[in-house]
């Protein structure tokens, strides 16, 4: 018989862009209503580097969550900050013993949105504050493709792995580190058989679509992110990766909020919008291959367990029925288009 709901521990979301200012608010809603939890990146303008900030970046999440009338206790943000040349371990020490932050994310330098201030040699640069991040145990968000323009768009993730993980891994074995938003066989692999404590999250763009959606028609630019969308065997082992019985895979949105506009420019910017219906893109992707019940191990206790946080206490149903994603959403004075805007998916969350 064809299941037709799911109840599941609410879910969180590892990996989350909610920008600053008009756009903050217009988009936390969206996250809120799905999500306990968020890892909040720290790709403003100006990053997010220090304890300081990532507390004034809280509060304007907080302050823009009462704006829309959603409770503080319906949604808690959980900070990280921007790894750079100079950052120092004191640093990092401060914010993680403080609570400011849960983590560090790495932008190798200009490999996406806002990551001109990123890294140019991690171990060479900062093997100082990795050191005092594998003492304390606060994990390292990896973004994870190198950025020599000699190397293919689809190619960088793979030699990401060679180039920075495996020597990562080798100096910091102990060091906690996510491989954000992998979107390659040979991520799923390492990851999977990779030694230490690591692990990774999927969006749910990478597990429905390969890089053929971005040119179906003409260029889609609402289908273009980064790391971009790879070829169908590429998709196929990260939903066998995301399904499977492995602690390492988990829920990460990437959702990344652009107006219309940037994203049908001359030179677009990179990001999928999917806050607003994330668990339902999920459950279809999941349901797809027959594993539903495979769900809330990746939506709601891998993170969590990973992270060394406490599982949620509430739940959240899904029911088989359309779900229409809308064409465009308010942006401040413009509007975004959600990822496959105007199609029609097969699970909805129950309101």
């Amino acid at each position: 018989m064809t299941q037709t709901t799911l109840t599941i521990t609410r879910p969180d979301d590892w990996h989350l862009h909610l920008r600053d200012a008009e756009a903050l608010q217009a988009v936390i809603g969206d996250t809120a209503r799905q999500f306990a939890r968020a890892i909040v990146m720290p790709n403003l303008k100006p990053p997010v580097t220090t304890a300081a900030l990532a507390v004034a970046y809280r509060t304007r999440i907080e302050q823009a969550l009462a704006a829309v009338g959603m409770p503080a206790a319906s949604f808690k943000p959980l900070m990280t900050l921007y790894l750079t040349d100079n950052t120092q371990p004191a640093e990092a020490i401060h914010a993680f013993e403080s609570g400011a932050a849960v983590a560090f994310k790495l932008y190798p330098a200009g490999a996406t949105t806002n990551s001109d201030a990123g890294v140019t040699d991690l171990l060479a640069r900062c093997s100082g504050v990795l050191e005092a991040m594998q003492r304390i145990g606060m994990p390292l968000l990896v973004h994870g493709e190198v950025t020599d323009p000699a190397v293919d768009v689809f190619d960088r993730e793979a030699l990401f792995i060679d180039r920075v993980m495996i020597p990562l891994r080798k100096s910091f074995p102990e060091l906690k580190v996510v491989f954000e938003h992998i979107t390659t066989k040979e991520g799923a692999e390492y990851v999977r058989d990779a030694e230490g404590p690591v692990a990774a999250t999927i969006t749910a763009q990478h597990l429905l679509y390969n890089r053929n959606a971005i040119f179906q028609g003409g260029v889609r630019p609402h289908y273009y992110c980064l790391p971009i969308l790879k070829r169908e065997v590429h998709r196929r082992a990260l939903l066998d990766a995301a399904t499977s019985d492995s602690p390492r895979f988990f829920l990460g949105t990437d959702s990344a909020p652009h107006s219309k506009g940037l994203k049908e420019h001359a030179c677009g910017c990179a990001g999928c919008y999917t806050a607003l219906h994330a668990m339902e893109l999920y459950a279809t992707a999941f349901d797809s291959v027959g594993k539903i019940d495979k769900l809330e191990a990746f939506a709601s206790f891998r993170g969590p367990d990973f992270y060394g946080l406490p599982r949620n206490t509430g739940t959240m149903t899904l029911e088989r029925g359309d779900f229409i994603i809308p064409t465009e959403l308010p942006f401040g004075k413009e509007t975004i288009v959600p990822l496959a805007a105007g199609e029609t998916l097969k699970w909805r969350v129950r309101q």
